[in-house]
Parts: C-alpha cells; structure tokens; sequence
C-alpha cells in the first residue's frame, strides 16, 4: 500500500482526498498546522475509513520538520494543497500570502528531492485565468494577470513548477486547477468548516439558512451575465477528491521530468442567484438575502473545459449542484 503525503490534510479540500486515497488502496499520511482547520477533522476521517490515520502537526515552511515526516515514512507521492486561500484576505494581506504559499512548495520540493519522492500533484486554481477572454477555459487558455494575491502565488508556483521540470529535476507534477469546489461528504462528517466570517458563498449560504448569519450579501448584480450576478463552475468536493487520486494514479505511469495541468470543473456555470435558488429548492429553506456592490479581487464569469482530464486522466464528476447542496446543507445542520 502506497503511502502518500497530504500536505494540508486537515483541510475541506485535504480531509475528503485523504478519505478518496484510502479508498483507492493507498495510505494517507496528513500533515497539517491547523492555521485553518480544526484538529477534531482527524478522527472525523478515521470514523469514515475505519482505520487509524498517519497524522503529524507541523508546517510545511519548516524543512526539520518535513524531513522528519519523510524519514519516518516510506512517501510515494505528495498531494500539496497547504495554502492560505482567502481572496479577500489576500488584497490586504500580500506578504503573508506569499511567503506562506510560495515558501511551503519550495521547502517541499527540496525535502521531495532529498527523499528521491518524484511525485506531486499541486492544489492550483482557476483564478490564474483570471478574466478569460473566451469562455469555457481550456487549459492552453493564456493565464491573465492575476486579480489577487491569492491568485498570483497560485500562478507563481505553477512557474516554479514548470522551472523545476526545466531544470532536469527527476520529478513527475500535475498541477490541477480547481473551480469552485462546494458540498462535504455524504456522511456529513466532514465538509467545510470556515474560520470566522466564509469567503465562499456556500458556507455563507448555509450559515445563513442555519440563523448563523442575519443574511447573505450578494456581491454585484450589474455583471455582463444573463441574472448580473457572477458566474462560477461549482464542483463537489467528492469529486474534486477523486480527481486528486486519478492524478497520483496517473504520475506513478508516467516517465520523470513530465509537468502537466489539469482543469476540474463539471464544464458548466451558476450564477450566485442560480445557487441560491437551488438551495432553497433543495432545502425548503427561504435565504435572507441582499445585493451589495462587487468585492475586489471577483471576476465576472469562469468555467471549465473538461475534455482534457475526461480524457487523459479518465475522470468525470458524479454529482451535481444540488447533490453538492444537499450534501452541505446536511454538513451545516450537523455543526
């Protein structure tokens, strides 16, 4: 049984992987700080596989730290997805964002190098398209300037990525860009557990069916889309899992020096006013909700071209929005 590092693993994103790898006959070993998670995921997880689980707290920035975690244990491969992710926190915050974001991979990258571990998947982000000028995005689509600095490290680190591969590094990398991943899994034991007030609509969403939140702001209704509101390309984050493991399954085939991205969407856009009214017809739940201004750092409208991991990683998504809705709302109510 493989063992592979999921760095970040206490995660929303991380958390539901680990469950997806054990799944798949491979052994999760999670490291985390728990800057933004919660040390109660750990044997939430544990409840879902029925089985213990390798776990170490620590950051990724400490390379004494990383070194141990590879000494102890046998790493086939590496799931990257420990980041700061808060758009909103990212504009005012820069530094902070990009010292944690671009020194975690690097520290990464040279303990990987120093363990002879060739494999990684990257936690990346549709927000390196920024505004498309054609929609879907494709992966051959130009990255745009970044419209935060969340946005920049994401793109940043997809260079040192590409330069480490240039270099002659033996190393095999999939950089997979994500859309909007929503929901929890099905048991609602885990799901996504925002600190403080959620940057993302969906927790914001239930927080405010749940009485959490007097009432959700909508943020612009003079976009070029066919409500005004924005547009985004929700996933489940089952799915999302699933892609991550498709992607380690998929390196281990392939010969060192390879650097390939990946979108993972469902290939359609929603419009925050379409979410909304989904999950009332899902819930039976009325939403409080008002139009604000638009929030710095937002695009406009973005979605996926899913024909290359349809294809070459052989992936699709099994559930849809109201499965994603349905899922996080049953989350929210256990809370």
């Amino acid at each position: 049984m493989k063992s592979i590092l999921v760095t970040g693993g206490a995660g929303y994103i991380g958390s539901h992987t680990a469950v997806a790898l054990h799944n798949a006959g491979f052994k999760p070993v999670i490291v985390d700080n728990f800057s933004n998670s919660e040390k109660e995921v750990i044997p939430k997880i544990e409840q879902i596989i029925k089985s213990a689980v390798i776990f170490y707290e620590g950051d990724c920035n400490d390379a004494d730290f990383m070194n141990r975690v590879f000494d102890e244990q046998d790493i086939a491969g590496v799931i990257h997805f420990a980041a700061y992710k808060a758009v909103g926190e990212s504009t005012e915050k820069p530094l902070k964002y990009y010292k944690n974001n671009i020194l975690s991979l690097i520290t990464l990258l040279e303990v990987m190098g120093n363990h002879d571990c060739k494999d990684v998947v990257f936690s990346s982000s549709c927000t390196v398209y920024g505004q498309p000028e054609k929609l879907p995005v494709k992966e051959s689509t130009p990255r745009q300037d970044a419209e935060s600095p969340y946005g920049n490290t994401k793109k940043i680190c997809e260079d040192i990525l590409t330069d480490h591969i240039k270099s002659g590094a033996d190393s095999r990398i999939i950089a997979l860009r994500y859309f909007n991943p929503i929901g929890a899994h099905p048991t609602a034991l885990i799901g996504e557990l925002p600190k403080g007030v959620p940057a993302n609509l969906v927790p914001f969403v239930t927080q405010t069916a749940a009485g959490i939140r007097k009432q959700l702001t909508v943020f612009g209704d003079n976009y070029n889309t066919p409500d005004g509101t924005a547009i985004r390309d929700y996933i489940h984050v089952m799915d999302l899992a699933d892609a991550h493991v498709k992607a380690i399954e998929f390196l281990h085939q392939q010969t060192p020096q390879t650097f390939d991205v990946f979108n993972v969407g469902t290939g359609n856009g929603n419009s925050v006013l379409e979410v909304v009214k989904s999950f009332e017809d899902v819930t039976g739940v009325n939403l409080n909700y008002t139009i604000g201004k638009r929030r710095a750092g937002d695009i406009e409208q973005v979605w996926a071209d899913t024909e290359k991991i349809f294809s070459e990683l052989d992936w699709r998504p099994k559930f849809d929005l109201k499965d994603a809705l349905r899922d996080a709302w049953k989350w929210q109510q256990t809370l």
